[in-house]
């Protein structure tokens, strides 16, 4: 994927076409690692990097808005460029004006607005004109732009249409300009709904867990670097209690390294002793900082899907029945999702497992989630 990424940089730099990239998965599967590696391509390529990360408690037009003005300011630093970048910069002041962005000091009062661009006051033709111009000038300086965008799920639809429909002018026009998107299993759909032909713009990867190889080198070859050895039914027992997902491996890992009495090697024994306390972690971390945020009403929908089993659940065949407004708003949050019509599940890996160890309940605690 990293690979496939870099070509994409250095094709769209040759004014060839790439597509943009979106991640999805689960959380704590290491979307975000991967939106930073990409990050890190990009700029060793000589590009500029933006990110956003959307949220319920911020404006996106805002934060695109000023990620725009931050990488014009940067693809105009120099005299070659200084008077090309000025007239970049009115048309964001122009969307500053039109969508009250907020000052950004002399720098950006510093700068006349360019009637009739980025000023119609449609988020999608205002949009467009803004991120098409810092593309064009990042051509113009033999650069290119990636903007990164975490949590996609929570942007709103019309931020989806515009953001969108600017990429799809972008592409047509072949300027080196890039997004890289990540977020929940939902976000193609959404995607989708948004702009029918959003599929053409990107490529999607589903990131999931580790498979075996990758999850061995990912503990093993650290631990190597230090001089320890881990045993080859430790993995097995490390595998059998993570699934492989990043961020258990990563705790399961830490707890059997720390709670190890030998100096050099790390045994099953080693792993079975660290459960207790990667569990103990887990839950008042990964876990709890999403659970304790819920109402009792949704408290009562999550202790009622848990005790059917793992996912994904059917809707109106879960003990207790949830009705659909905990459910409603346990997407919102982004606790849950649904993998396709009339069927929920858990955004987080073995939260089901956890449900079942906080709030009590039964049905299959232990088994992988599906």
């Amino acid at each position: 994927m990293l690979a496939d990424f870099d070509v994409a940089v250095q094709r769209l730099g040759m004014g060839r076409h790439a597509n943009s990239v979106v991640l999805t998965g689960l959380r704590g599967v290491g979307k975000t690692v991967l939106l930073r590696e990409f990050e890190r391509i990009a700029a060793e390529r000589g590009w500029v990097t933006q990110a956003v990360e959307a949220g319920t408690d911020t404006t996106f037009v805002e934060d695109v808005g000023m990620a725009a003005r931050e990488a014009l300011l940067e693809l105009s630093a120099g005299a070659r460029m200084a008077e090309r970048g000025r007239r970049a910069l009115g048309v964001f002041r122009s969307f500053q004006l039109t969508w009250r962005l907020p000052d950004a000091g002399e720098v950006s009062a510093g700068f006349d607005a360019a009637p009739g661009r980025a000023d119609s006051g449609l988020l999608a033709r205002d949009l467009r004109a803004l991120l098409s111009e810092v593309g064009t000038l990042a051509r113009e300086r033999g650069a290119g732009v990636l903007l990164t965008v975490d949590e996609a799920q929570l942007l709103k639809r019309e931020h989806l249409e515009a953001l969108i429909a600017a990429l799809h002018r972008i592409t047509q026009d072949r300027l080196p300009l890039l997004v890289a998107a990540a977020g929940l299993p939902s976000v193609p759909g959404r995607l989708g709904d948004a702009r029918s032909y959003a599929e053409r713009l990107f490529d999607f990867h589903t990131i999931n867990s580790l498979n075996r190889e990758d999850a061995t080198a990912a503990v093993v070859t650290p631990a190597r670097s230090e001089g320890v050895a881990w045993r080859d039914e430790a993995m097995e027992q490390m595998l059998s209690r993570t699934y492989g997902y990043p961020y258990f491996l990563q705790e399961f890992a830490r707890q059997a390294w720390n709670l190890a009495p030998a100096p050099n090697e790390i045994t099953a024994a080693d792993v079975t002793n660290a459960i207790g306390a990667a569990l103990t972690a887990l839950d008042a971390g990964f876990f709890s900082v999403r659970a304790d945020r819920t109402t009792d009403a949704e408290r009562e929908c999550l202790v009622a899907l848990a005790a059917s089993g793992d996912g994904p659940y059917r809707l109106g065949n879960v003990g207790g029945r949830p009705d659909a407004d905990p459910v409603a708003s346990l997407v919102e949050r982004g606790l849950c999702y649904s993998p396709r019509t009339g069927e929920i599940d858990f955004t987080v890996p073995l939260f089901a497992d956890f449900i079942r160890r906080r709030f009590g309940g039964h049905g299959g605690a232990g088994a992988r989630p599906g």
